[in-house]
């Protein structure tokens, strides 16, 4: 079992990220604990209403919201009353059994799984620390209840979640079928919460290729000079479309500042990642390939994507590299002069300009068509653990328990 924790601010968004799965069919509310009257008739705000009596408690404390997702091996098939007790268990592990969650039971992948909703915000207007719970308390909580439950053990096994991380279809943005909101918040915060990146344009380069786009504005722009920030949709032509989304309206609200901070623990924590991605680059490279096409194509097969950045001039001024398999992004720069654009093209014979001129084939260059492949579709989905707009497997009746 995999447990992941999302502390965060807002605990309507992480209630209604789960309610929306529940109306898409892709999810299902199977247990809540700590809530007065028939769970199966409330409605959102009802139940929202309840965390938020226990919010306005201690309207001091910002960081009062816990997102839980407990992740089970795909060979393990599990029925609700053993999530049901799962759940359970787990909470009052952590030291949230006194607490009112809810626990839904998620189809959107290729194996069980459940999202707990809670509060640290106690009754008596007391908080529950939340300081290391994923290091500390969850992880012996996973432990015990891997044995409690004869589960399939987690440490020692690589862990291999099902497609997370989609293309974002804009047709069925722009005609109504998918939310722009939704759309783009199911991206960013996964992008944000997965990628290491220390720079906007590092974080720009992961999602540009589920053609999303974080903008500061013009920087003589009202928005640019106070540090505003806006997710926007991108097409085909890697053009915006749509109406933009601002920054803090988003779940996890991934702001300007916010972002700032993560750049330098980004910084210290993909360093043990640079040498496996030099190698990996090396390697290609020592299998001499004929051109900068080839180049980029036999990084991909590694999962790896080569970015090369192009100024208005269509000059190559840059190249940065995005490593699927850890996560990690770094600038040619960063990894030393033999990985820069114009050492990489200078082993082609190629110069810094470009070899195509139309916008469309300047984006080809640029942005090495990530998501074209079946191939690589699977290979950027299954390095994420949060699963989102997948596939909803049949919708089954089950029995919904109240405690």
């Amino acid at each position: 079992m995999v447990a992941k924790i999302i502390t965060g601010k807002s605990l309507k968004g992480a209630l209604k990220y789960n309610e929306n799965k529940v109306q898409e069919g892709k999810a299902e509310l199977i247990l809540a604990s700590g809530f007065a009257g028939d769970i199966e008739r409330m409605n959102f705000n009802q139940k929202l209403r309840r965390f938020e009596n226990l919010l306005i408690l201690k309207p001091s404390v910002k960081t009062n919201t816990l997102h839980i997702s407990l992740n089970f091996d795909s060979a393990e098939k599990i029925t609700d009353e053993t999530l049901q007790k799962i759940a359970v268990s787990y909470m009052d592990k952590i030291g949230f059994g006194d607490q009112p969650f809810i626990a839904y039971r998620h189809h959107d992948a290729g194996h069980d799984h459940i999202h707990l909703v809670t509060t640290n915000i106690q009754s008596d207007s007391e908080r529950i620390d939340l300081h290391n719970i994923g290091a500390n308390q969850s992880e012996k909580a996973r432990k015990e209840i891997e044995e409690e439950f004869n589960l399939i053990r987690a440490q020692g096994k690589t862990y291999k979640p099902e497609p997370g991380i989609k293309e974002i279809d804009i047709e069925k943005v722009i005609y109504g079928k998918l939310p722009t909101k939704r759309a783009i918040s199911n991206t960013v915060n996964a992008v944000t919460r997965s990628y290491k990146f220390t720079s906007l344009a590092e974080l720009n380069a992961v999602l540009k290729q589920f053609n999303v786009v974080a903008d500061r504005g013009a920087e003589n722009s009202q928005m640019f000079q106070k540090n505003g920030l806006i997710y926007s949709l991108l097409d085909k032509n890697g053009d915006k479309v749509g109406v933009p989304i601002k920054s803090s309206s988003l779940y996890t609200q991934p702001t300007l500042p916010w972002l700032q901070k993560q750049f330098p623990k980004h910084e210290q924590s993909r360093i043990k990642f640079k040498p496996q991605l030099k190698q990996s680059i090396d390697k290609v490279l020592h299998s001499k390939p004929a051109d900068q096409t080839a180049f980029t194509t036999a990084l991909k097969a590694q999962g790896i994507a080569a970015v090369f950045r192009i100024g208005v001039n269509g000059q190559v001024f840059g190249i940065t590299y995005i490593d699927h398999k850890n996560k990690t992004v770094f600038n040619g720069s960063d990894l030393g002069k033999a990985y820069s654009a114009k050492a990489i093209l200078a082993k082609f014979g190629q110069s810094k300009s470009l070899q195509t001129s139309t916008k469309k084939q300047q984006r080809s260059t640029v942005q090495i068509e990530p998501m074209q492949s079946a191939h690589t579709a699977t290979l950027l989905a299954n390095l994420l653990k949060e699963q989102y707009d997948q596939p909803a497997q049949p919708k089954k009746k089950r029995k919904k328990l109240r405690i």
